[in-house]
């Protein structure tokens, strides 16, 4: 992948990292093979609990360090770790400070999306290998800025996108692959589900006094706190999370390139709003994208409000509709269906743990010095394509996308939201 014209002072950006990656090498040898890998988390919120869980199930590691800017939540990781191993890990409300603690071989990057690059790019500098959650970043730019830090280092770097180790996913891919189904014609993903039980109150309210909302915000606008734009909510906050496709529809997206071989798509196409939930939230409670790969087109639906749907066996997955069968993806089982009428249905259900299979991936991989199934390349690329959904939608509702130079072509406002201007003090990792 090219550099997308970025020039990142190169020699020196390789110079530091060198030596931070010769100097981790050094410590793993002096620690000798067999010893735990020591891990700091940035984040620790529920899903920062979720990947050290799966972490101690792969078993020998050891987390050395914690970092959040709510105090409640260092308590209540340091309480849960306490259960799994006997040391104490050392506390930091800020992550450069947990960087710089020198027993460290591995950091995992928890997160909001909004906090993912400038961590992300400064581990790279220090050497550290990286578990990162997706999205990989919150902006087009900020991606191609991580991509470049990664590829410029030896870091093994693992993005969080679990579902790659899904055995229904990967029996689904290789039957479509082998041909069975006939040519993919197109393909379709979609999740719909009620939000309303989950919204919190968008009141705007003193934050906690355990929290730094200041910090919280961090490189993105500062909003007034409120319930729903905090701690597990800013999913659906635009300023934070950037809404449902971008926080869950990622992951059937990056399902549907992983399983035909997909690089990025030539065109997006968008439309959607905010119809039942407007003033509770402040991204599209109904949205169908159209993304024109060169292979075939994939489209996204999602509606978060109202009934269950009728059919709920199929409310959450991808369908991919071949000239012989299709075939229909949910994360435990696939169905094939022939297109000949009456034709008999096969179901395939399958008992498997993602998360722990792709964390214990990466460990394994952080030991080996071996390969990960979800390097920040491949990330980019499901990351860069939802994202641009959301330009699309911003701005007249259609944008084409040159891959080779990472650029939306004819199209000057979508193309200035490539790039989130970052709040003071915080600088943008991506120049010009």
């Amino acid at each position: 992948m090219n550099d997308w014209g970025y020039d990142m002072e190169r020699r020196v950006f390789l110079g530091t990292l060198a030596a931070g990656t010769a100097a981790l090498g050094s410590r793993r040898r002096a620690e000798g093979a067999d010893a735990p890998l020591k891990l700091g988390l940035i984040g620790c919120g529920w899903y920062g609990g979720v990947v050290l869980k799966a972490a101690f199930e792969a078993g020998g590691v050891e987390v050395a360090a914690l970092c959040d800017v709510d105090r409640a939540h260092l308590e209540k990781m340091t309480g849960e770790i306490a259960k799994s191993q006997e040391r104490t890990p050392t506390t930091y409300a800020d992550w450069r400070q947990l960087l710089e603690q020198e027993d460290l071989a591995a950091v995992v990057i928890s997160t909001p999306p909004h906090w993912h690059a400038l961590p992300f790019i400064e581990a790279c500098r220090r050497g550290l290998d990286i578990y990162c959650e997706k999205p990989l970043a919150y902006d087009v730019r900020e991606g191609q800025a991580m991509v470049d830090a990664a590829q410029a280092g030896s870091n093994v770097v693992q993005i969080g996108f679990q579902r790659r180790q899904s055995e229904a996913l990967k029996r689904a891919a290789g039957y479509i692959r082998e041909g069975h189904a006939g040519k993919i014609v197109t393909a379709a993903a979609q999740i719909h589900y009620a939000a309303n039980a989950d919204l919190r109150d968008p009141t705007p309210k003193d934050p906690p006094a355990s929290l730094d909302w200041d910090f919280w915000c961090g490189p993105a606008p500062k909003l007034p706190y409120s319930e729903q734009v905090g701690h597990f909510a800013w999913r659906l906050e635009k300023a934070y999370g950037n809404g449902h496709l971008v926080d869950w529809g990622i992951h059937r997206i990056d399902a549907i390139r992983v399983a035909l071989g997909l690089g990025m798509p030539r065109s997006v196409t968008a439309a959607g709003g905010l119809y039942a939930l407007k003033g509770r939230i402040t991204t599209p409670d109904v949205l169908q994208v159209h993304f024109e790969f060169g292979e075939c087109p994939v489209t996204w639906t999602h509606r978060i409000f109202g009934a269950a749907e009728y059919t709920p066996e199929i409310n959450n997955g991808m369908s991919f509709f071949g000239e012989k069968e299709s075939v229909f993806v949910s994360d435990r089982r696939f169905v094939v269906v022939p297109v000949e009428k009456e034709a008999e249905r096969r179901v395939v259900e399958v008992k498997d743990n993602p998360q722990v299979a792709h964390v214990s991936e990466w460990l394994e991989a952080v030991r080996t010095r071996g390969r990960v199934s979800c390097p920040p390349e491949d990330a980019y690329q499901s990351t860069a394509t939802v994202q641009l959904a959301m330009v699309a939608l911003d701005t007249g509702g259609r944008v084409e996308w040159d891959a080779e130079s990472g650029e939306i072509r004819g199209n000057p406002k979508a193309a200035a939201l490539l790039k989130r201007d970052y709040r003071a003090p915080w600088v943008h990792p991506r120049k010009g």
